[in-house]
């Protein structure tokens, strides 16, 4: 029986790609058809609709931007939705909140399904290698059922325990990511400003103790002046939004945050919403613009 596989966007078409790769046989179904060539010429079979998939498939991997669209996509308050997940595992890989997760299992159990949490960390380029690293959390026997197919696809996999570990395990890694990236773009900006030289620059962060594979790649789109999205601002924007109301829920502070998500509005304010998550440079280099105009006098 092949696995099931719903949406194909920026991680979701990579991430297939490599399951399917590795020989596992595969039903694909994405809202935008087009999107679903690369999988067909790759072996695929491709679904007209979400309940061929289910119908083909017992286990089915969601990679889908938001609740709202998981929601609409699973008809989840509707008769057909224990139609569809009854006797069926479904695999929730993508990133909503912890509460969310948690009411979505209670529902699919309910309907006489299974399911799994098992959110990735990564962007489009580690989903192109097969070096995502995964967050599991479930009932264990359903867990290991599914652990396998995600070996194609990630260098490593995390088991959190019960859902919704995984979900705030993910939310903690972003707000890692999210600052980390902000600030490395403040530092170029910084250093740009100074008249240094930016490849030195990189090449200093490359060759110390701060150096990583993010620092390496998102330093090099700055200097190449290429912001095509591996994760972009408006997804990184989302998160923020997650990551946040998860923090007021349980009275955690977190100022960092705070500032990094005004920053991500602004970026898209700009207009970069569709560009990589470093352009948030843009928003901190009109910030610096407005300071030297003549409103802010030196």
């Amino acid at each position: 029986m092949p696995v099931g596989f719903l949406g194909l966007g920026l991680m979701g078409q990579p991430m297939a790609l490599r399951l399917l790769g590795s020989g596992t046989p595969m039903v694909a179904w994405n809202r935008t058809q087009a999107k679903t060539a690369p999988l067909r010429e790759a072996g695929a079979q491709v679904a007209a609709d979400v309940a061929t998939v289910f119908a083909r498939a017992e286990i089915v991997l969601a990679m889908l931007a938001d609740e709202a669209a998981l929601d609409a996509v699973l008809a989840r308050n509707t008769p057909q939705f224990a139609g569809l997940l009854a006797g069926h595992t479904l695999v929730h890989m993508g990133t909503t909140a912890p509460e969310y997760s948690r009411l979505l299992a209670a529902d699919i159990t309910r309907a006489g399904g299974r399911y799994v949490e098992a959110p990735v960390s990564g962007s489009r380029v580690p989903a192109q290698h097969g070096e995502l690293v995964a967050m599991l959390a479930g009932d264990p026997v359903d867990v290991e059922a599914v652990r396998p197919l995600l070996a194609p696809m990630c260098r490593d996999v995390i088991l959190c325990g019960d859902v919704p570990a995984a979900s705030t395990m993910k939310l903690a890694i972003n707000l890692y990511l999210i600052t980390a990236v902000t600030g490395l773009a403040e530092a170029l900006h910084f250093a740009q400003q100074h008249g240094l030289d930016l490849h030195q620059f990189a090449g200093v962060l490359n060759a110390g103790q701060l150096a990583s594979p993010v620092a390496r790649v998102k330093s090099g789109k700055v200097l190449s002046g290429d912001w095509s999205a591996q994760a972009a601002v408006a997804d990184v924007l989302k998160n923020t939004d997650l990551i946040t109301a998860a923090a007021r829920a349980s009275g955690t502070a977190s100022p960092l945050l705070v500032v990094c998500r005004t920053l991500f509005q602004e970026t898209v304010k700009l207009g970069h919403s569709g560009s990589d998550m470093v352009a948030v440079q843009h928003a901190i280099n009109a910030r610096t613009r407005s300071r030297r105009g003549p409103r802010f006098p030196s």
